[in-house]
């Protein structure tokens, strides 16, 4: 029966209902690949897609603070379900920074009213897309890499460069666009039911109220924060993969892991080395969960902010959620590989699947490198330096 939606709801308490929907296949569909249709369906008839619409366009609302919870309540046990539900309130959004009210009005309530599901085409390092007018209209083509949600999307943000200039315009338009091919080319190790493949664009038809073009939002602090709105979900994707292995790892150890030999004990849950070991995971996820969380109350505040948004303001934003996601990373590596040496050598059976969190977190982290995080980090603490707009 799908799950609806009303005004009363706790919604952490709706997606954590999913949670064990998502669980139970999340092994085998991670071996599979693919679209997760029928996880997507789930998204869908939940209503949980509309979770930052405002009420007054038809949607629930709710604060980021919330919405980043439920990603990583859904990475705890499905990395790419968490990584669709999160990219696509990342799109929804788009509209309103980047673009016009009477866009942002638009996409709202459209997006409310029939319950779209967005992707994306808008790497903006992939510059292999082009916008040209045709005198009436314009036309995209091209080729973009890196489409998250893609696959079994109704919208799509897009960013293309026109001919003859030098800066990128973003549009928004139906996945289903004659001349929009979406490939299901998306094969790497981690995050594999993502459809984070290509999408090619052939002639396709672009009328001037999807293109998001709004001056008084170009170069803004408030237009700034769409990078780190991306940050601050990969940030409580981490997190939650994080989370969901040190759960995993615990459990296994608990009723399955044998003591070393040399450990001198008769439990594995008395080894000094395990105890040792599961003391500092403990300790760091726990600073990690923190700095995550301070990093979300930030970003509220930030968004409520509107395009009243200082640059300083935006400033000590971007350093908290760039804090964050140096520490979430640094963490979230050390704990998907040690669960093993704490599990020991059978927990390597394929049939468990514990390899998948590594395998999703170190795709995910190379969006976005460690190094380059803390050295942005570092720019602050020394020289009191922020990021730029």
């Amino acid at each position: 029966m799908p799950l609806v939606i009303t005004e009363t709801q706790d919604y952490i308490k709706l997606a954590a209902s999913l949670v064990p929907v998502f669980a139970q296949t999340a092994v085998e569909r991670d071996k599979q690949g693919g679209t997760a249709k029928h996880e997507r369906s789930h998204l869908r008839q939940s209503g949980l897609l509309k979770l930052i619409i405002p009420k007054e366009y038809g949607g629930l609302g709710e604060t980021w603070i919330t919405t980043l919870q439920i990603v990583r309540q859904f990475a705890q046990v499905d990395s790419s379900i968490a990584h669709l539900f999160g990219y696509h309130h990342l799109q929804v959004i788009t509209p309103y920074l980047y673009g016009t009210p009477e866009q942002a009005q638009n996409y709202y309530t459209w997006t409310a009213r029939h319950n779209w599901f967005w992707g994306n085409a808008l790497n903006p390092l992939d510059k292999r897309l082009t916008l040209s007018s045709d005198g009436k209209n314009y036309r995209l083509n091209g080729l973009k890499s890196f489409c998250s949600g893609a696959q079994d999307s109704d919208m799509l943000t897009v960013s293309a460069l026109p001919i003859g200039e030098s800066q990128p315009v973003v549009v928004a338009i139906p996945t289903f666009s004659h001349g929009i091919t979406v490939h299901d080319d998306w094969d790497n190790i981690g995050q594999r039911q993502t459809d984070s493949g290509s999408v090619s664009f052939a002639n396709v038809l672009v009328k001037e109220f999807e293109i998001l073009a709004n001056p008084e939002s170009t170069g803004t602090p408030f237009a700034a924060l769409r990078i780190y709105i991306s940050h601050l979900v990969r940030v409580n994707i981490l997190l939650g993969i994080a989370l969901g292995a040190f759960a995993q790892a615990k459990e296994y150890t608990t009723t399955t892991t044998q003591p070393w030999v040399a450990s001198g004990v008769h439990s594995a849950t008395a080894d000094p080395y395990i105890l040792q070991t599961y003391g500092k995971l403990w300790v760091d996820l726990n600073a990690a969960t923190v700095l995550s969380d301070e990093a979300a109350e930030k970003f509220q505040a930030a968004w409520e902010r509107g395009r009243q948004l200082t640059a300083d303001e935006f400033g000590k934003t971007a350093v908290a959620i760039s804090t964050a996601a140096a520490f979430t990373t640094k963490v979230g590596l050390e704990i998907t590989n040690q669960v093993f040496e704490l599990m020991g050598a059978r927990a390597t059976a394929t049939d468990y699947g514990f390899d998948r969190y590594w395998r999703n977190l170190r795709t995910l982290t190379l969006h976005d490198p460690l190094a380059y995080k803390i050295q942005e980090v570092g720019k602050w603490a020394l020289n009191r330096e922020f990021p730029r707009v």
